[in-house]
């Protein structure tokens, strides 16, 4: 049984007006990120034409996709290593690269200083990636801690996404033209990313941090002070311990957790790739209005089923019964794909469901960065992040670059049974490669108020 430690305060307190606060800072960055890789393919066909590019070779095509996805993974890892410095020490910069990069795509004089663009403002967002699930995971209680990052993880991304599709259709409603509009659209970004900035740098810094990491036990206490409003009951204890001998000790829980995420971006960017391909255009609709359907009627509401869920089944019950629905949910599309283009609302609602499912589950667990945060230790906990957040770039760069050549050789029914068969497989890993997480102590899952860890001083 783990030692009584100071944090026990911060587990055991309800929700309350510090929490949502932190909700809301922490989930606006969130929101940017939905936002600014949601966008570009929404206006994609007017940035083509505002640079009079006829069709986009395949080497561009993937790099517009993915030059932000690949500067995510680069940004999780600078600021991961960074992040073991403080956590609110560079808490605002990655909105601040966010805003700045959002702004400049207005500015982008050809195709390729746009992909240039895109890359930067993919290591602000893999900061964020890092950062903010990491202090929404150290701020809460371990009854609502599932709750609070699914909120401000899994939601926020979605509402991100769709906020990008609703300006799209007003300023199409509203007759702008084509080349200003997708510079609105893509310069929009920074406002979210800015709204927020003040609220970050005045952020206090975890007691976790304070206490395991920097040694600072009269900040650390000040911090439960300001939560729980009153002193905690046993002092922090210092991790003396090398970080890569923490890594070592806890590298299989971590890559397990990377591969989750991989497996779940490899099926979610792949269902945005031909989701409205295959759908949008049998219903007649354009892909602005297919992603405003999906996102209201299907993706949204089961975010907020899984956030709901999410402490009471747990992250193992919740993910593995999403993968094992989305999967069925694309194999029977790919079963009956002919009937589901002949008959449009039957493919609209096979892939609702896929949508619904695997946000109510992977989504809120895995592709809301839960479990790199809450199975690393505090000691390492911002690199064990970083290398799940990598994990998701992988699968997310693979669709972006490997799956429009695999539409050619598998074609459409192909490849979406392979999304299914990916699916199964990231249910049985979910109940293979981690172990249970909800409401449990973040130093109760990683035994870290035990170990080769000492008395913190009184002060820095």
């Amino acid at each position: 049984m783990a030692r009584p430690h100071s944090f026990a305060e911060l587990d055991e307190q309800p929700f309350k007006r510090f929490h949502w606060l932190a909700l809301f800072t922490t989930g606006m960055g969130v929101f940017t990120d939905g936002y600014d890789l949601s966008s570009i393919g929404l206006v994609l066909p007017l940035v083509l034409g505002t640079f009079g590019v006829a069709k986009l070779t395949g080497l561009e095509s993937g790099l517009l996709a993915g030059s932000a996805l690949v500067g995510a993974g680069i940004g999780a890892l600078i600021f991961g290593a960074l992040a073991q410095n403080g956590r609110k020490k560079y808490y605002g910069l990655d909105v601040m690269v966010m805003a700045t990069m959002a702004l400049a795509q207005a500015f982008a004089p050809n195709l390729w200083s746009l992909i240039f663009i895109r890359f930067l403002l993919g290591i602000g967002i893999g900061a964020d990636y890092v950062l903010s699930p990491t202090i929404m995971a150290e701020h809460a209680n371990r009854r609502d801690r599932g709750k609070k990052i699914g909120l401000g993880f899994g939601v926020m991304w979605s509402v991100g996404a769709a906020f990008a599709a609703v300006l799209s259709l007003v300023l199409l409603s509203l007759h702008v033209s084509p080349d200003l509009r997708w510079r609105i659209v893509l310069a929009f970004g920074c406002v979210p990313a800015l709204s927020v900035l003040y609220l970050r740098r005045k952020m206090p810094e975890t007691a976790r941090f304070l206490g395991r990491v920097a040694g600072n036990t009269a900040g650390a206490n000040a911090v439960v002070r300001q939560v729980v409003g009153a002193a905690p009951s046993v002092s922090p204890l210092l991790d003396r311990r090398a970080w890569h001998e923490v890594f070592a000790q806890h590298a299989r829980a971590i890559f397990g957790a990377a591969l989750l995420w991989m497996l779940f971006d490899i099926v979610v960017y792949s269902g945005i790739l031909f989701g409205p391909s295959l759908i949008a255009k049998g219903l007649g609709l354009a892909p602005t209005t297919f992603s405003l359907i999906t996102s209201f009627v299907f993706v949204i509401p089961g975010t907020l089923i899984g956030v709901a869920l999410i402490d009471r089944i747990g992250r193992k019950q919740l993910q593995f019964w999403g993968f094992v629905g989305a999967g069925v949910m694309l194999a029977l599309f790919a079963w009956r794909r002919d009937e589901a283009m002949a008959t449009p609302l039957l493919g609209m609602l096979l892939f609702g469901l896929y949508s619904l499912l695997i946000t109510a589950g992977p989504n809120v667990v895995a592709g809301a960065g839960i479990l790199g945060v809450e199975l690393s230790p505090t000691r390492i906990r911002t690199i064990g992040q970083s290398v799940t957040v990598v994990g998701g770039r992988i699968g997310a760069s693979i669709s972006a670059f490997l799956f429009p050549p695999l539409f050619g050789v598998l074609g459409e029914t192909g490849v979406i049974g392979l999304l299914a068969a990916v699916s199964i497989v990231g249910a049985v890993c979910t109940l293979v490669v981690i172990p249970e997480t909800a409401q449990r102590s973040l130093e109760d899952i990683n035994a870290d108020a035990e170990g080769d860890l000492a008395p913190a001083p009184a002060a820095e």
